[in-house]
């Protein structure tokens, strides 16, 4: 019985792990979703209102930055778009490594270095998962790239 435990332990653990860097490209159309939301129903707009409003922000956040990402030529807009998607990352990725590690470590000192470690880390794995979206192409002028065979 203590060794199913562990290994199911050890595999929630995984998992959790696995949805928190899986999740966290999503982080600023959740945070914009949130706030559309927190806005509208604090407006008058009611529950219902609330979450319809703030579904809408937070999948045109996403489908914008992406498309916006994907389309765009400038290097400086793509790294700006990938900039605001890793901050808000690593921001939430910061908070959530914080909160994991007081089930084990007392010292703040200590949750603070795991906490900023994890912020990197999945900062740079949203970053990472964005990059991905970046193909090089070549320009031409005139819309067409030929084939070079």
């Amino acid at each position: 019985m203590l060794a199913i435990g562990l290994v199911l332990n050890t595999l929630g653990i995984g998992l959790f792990c696995w949805a928190i860097f899986a999740l966290a490209v999503y982080a600023l159309p959740f945070f914009v979703a949130l706030s559309i939301g927190m806005t509208a129903f604090q407006s008058g707009a009611g529950l219902i209102g609330a979450l319809l409003l703030g579904t809408a922000g937070g999948a045109l956040t996403l489908v914008l930055g992406q498309v916006a990402f994907a389309v765009t030529r400038s290097s400086a807009l793509r790294i700006a778009i990938a900039i605001a998607f890793a901050v808000t990352a690593a921001v939430a990725g910061y908070h959530v490594v914080f909160v994991v590690s007081q089930i084990g470590v007392p010292s703040l000192a200590w949750r603070e270095v795991f906490a900023c470690l994890g912020a990197v880390c999945i900062g740079l794995t949203s970053w990472t998962r964005l990059m991905v979206l970046a193909e090089t192409r070549p320009f031409e002028p005139g819309g067409v790239v030929e084939n070079p065979s």
